[in-house]
């Protein structure tokens, strides 16, 4: 049925006249008169009868009319509900720990008049997050892929680098250290729970320890972050990574240390994955705070790609904890 046919009758119907209608809606009275002949044609009945004065509806334009009104309401709710900035801006954040999550959360608490949900697509690696954003699941999802990966409709953006830092308990050889190079590592092993083969974090750590010689492995269940975190209390050998932005807490007695890395440090790279020419305008606030807000990283940083294409994502903690299984 015609959207702008019932539109038309109900206009007719409120107004009493064809030209009256005509003028309301912006077009000629010969189109109001087709419309409404589409409409009956349609429908097989007479809505309108024309009079001298005008025109009146029939008995089956009335009964007809409220239902029509119903239909137009309900066509102008859907409308809306799709307009850009009508609806929350849908971002996957992938693990709510982690520096997209948190870099959000800042975003909407300067400005929390934004209408805006995070998500966690923890289970899909970047290709698929990029696919669920084509999709329509999320508008916007931060993660990385090659530049050559990156689907027809995305566009991809570099806005969020998180330096890495070491995390060991009071025990460790590097406890007390102020800060370690990459190179330092290597001989140390590197616990890093739930890393899944086939994800883009599992080949940032598989190029930081070809680069570093670093031991970084995923052996063992995966209990979470809680375990990791008794685990690395308990130890003299054991440490892992994490994002220098990443929140994760644990009972005071664990004297646990966050070591920053430098000479190089090494980043793992967030790309703001979105739909091209999407217009939502808190897609682009959010643009514009990752922009300005950025944190200056410094001038030595490693990533597997030097370029501003997109090598690596992190995933949680040690940024792929538990939330990567």
């Amino acid at each position: 049925m015609d959207v702008e046919a019932m539109r038309t009758f109900v206009t007719v119907a409120e107004t009493g006249q064809f030209q009256a209608a005509a003028d309301e809606l912006g077009i000629s009275q010969q189109a109001v008169s087709k419309r409404i002949a589409t409409l009956e044609k349609h429908l097989g009945v007479t809505l309108l009868v024309r009079t001298s004065r005008g025109s009146r509806m029939s008995l089956d334009g009335q009964v007809f009319l409220p239902h029509a009104k119903k239909v137009l309401t309900t066509v102008e709710q859907a409308e809306q509900a799709v307009r850009p900035g009508s609806r929350p801006l849908r971002v996957d954040v992938l693990n709510r720990r982690i520096a997209p999550a948190q870099a959000v959360y800042r975003f909407y608490r300067s400005q929390p008049e934004m209408n805006l949900d995070a998500v966690t697509l923890s289970k899909e690696n970047a290709a698929q997050a990029a696919r669920a954003v084509l999709d329509g699941t999320v508008d916007a999802s931060f993660r990385a892929l090659p530049a050559g990966q990156v689907p027809a409709g995305i566009r991809a953006e570099r806005l969020l680098d998180a330096p890495l830092e070491l995390l060991v308990g009071p025990s460790h050889p590097l406890a007390d250290v102020p800060w370690a190079r990459p190179a330092d590592l290597a001989g140390h092993r590197i616990w890093i729970p739930g890393i899944r083969p086939g994800t883009e974090w599992a080949a940032f750590y598989q190029a930081l320890s070809e680069a570093f010689g670093l031991s970084i492995d995923a052996l063992g269940p995966n209990f979470g972050d809680e375990a990791l975190m008794d685990a690395l209390a308990d130890s003299d050998a054991l440490a892992t990574l994490v994002g220098s932005g990443d929140r994760y807490v644990w009972p005071q007695t664990h004297d646990l240390r966050r070591i920053p890395l430098r000479e190089p440090t090494p980043v793992y790279t967030h790309v703001l994955l979105s739909r091209t020419g999407d217009q939502h305008p808190v897609l682009t606030a959010l643009r514009d705070h990752l922009r300005t807000s950025r944190l200056r990283t410094p001038d030595d940083v490693w990533a597997p790609d030097r370029t501003d294409r997109p090598i690596g994502s992190p995933g949680s903690g040690a940024v792929s904890l538990s939330a990567m299984t």
